[in-house]
């Protein structure tokens, strides 16, 4: 009989990949943190990376980043499912896991959904109206996934592994992200579809 009713071979992979709380939260991060963000920039005039590329390119980078945040966050919420599985712990029992499960579902359907800009026509809508909706829809994700970050700060395992003042700045960025993304779109899309009649 197994010590405290663990698997065989359980010992080896947590070893194996050390924390994987750390690994989900590595993977998430990078997701919604870095990946994502850029992805959403690339577009902005002030701080897009690849400014004085074409539309056509930043789309294509957008598209690239866009896929690798999105496999980034199937990764960490395979990670710990698979560790919840290990233990034999419930899942989606936390706000965090709840939101964060809903996040992945909408960031696979909106990444989907982004698809249709390559065939408006088959849509009966225009493009400009397409780009507002995935836009907008692309923002909800996007806050939705500062929302996962934020409750998955307020975990027992990050409250233990991070303490003191760096909880209160590694709170504060995504935040802050959240704000500069909601101000690029806003700008970029909300305030033309004000002007236009």
């Amino acid at each position: 009989m197994e010590p405290c009713g663990k698997r065989p071979g359980q010992e080896h992979i947590s070893s194996a990949w050390g924390s994987q709380s750390a690994w989900q939260w590595s993977q998430s991060r990078a997701a919604f943190s870095f990946i994502m963000t850029q992805a959403l920039l690339l577009f902005s005039p002030e701080t897009s990376l690849i400014m004085s590329y074409s539309r056509k390119i930043k789309v294509r980078a957008h598209w690239l980043l866009q896929g690798l945040a999105s496999t980034c966050a199937i990764l960490g919420l395979a990670i710990i499912s698979f560790n919840k599985y290990l233990n034999d712990k419930p899942h989606f029992t936390s706000w965090h896991g709840l939101v964060g499960l809903v996040t992945v579902l909408y960031i696979c359907m909106q990444s989907i959904g982004g698809v249709s800009l390559l065939y408006p026509k088959l849509m009966n809508w225009s493009l400009s109206k397409l780009k507002l909706y995935h836009a907008t829809s692309g923002l909800v994700g996007y806050l939705l996934g500062c929302t996962s970050l934020l409750l998955g700060m307020c975990s027992t395992w990050f409250t233990e592994t991070v303490t003191g003042i760096t909880w209160y700045l590694a709170v504060c960025c995504p935040v802050l992200l959240a704000l500069v993304i909601m101000n690029q779109i806003s700008n970029a899309y909300l305030k033309k579809k004000r002007m236009q009649p």
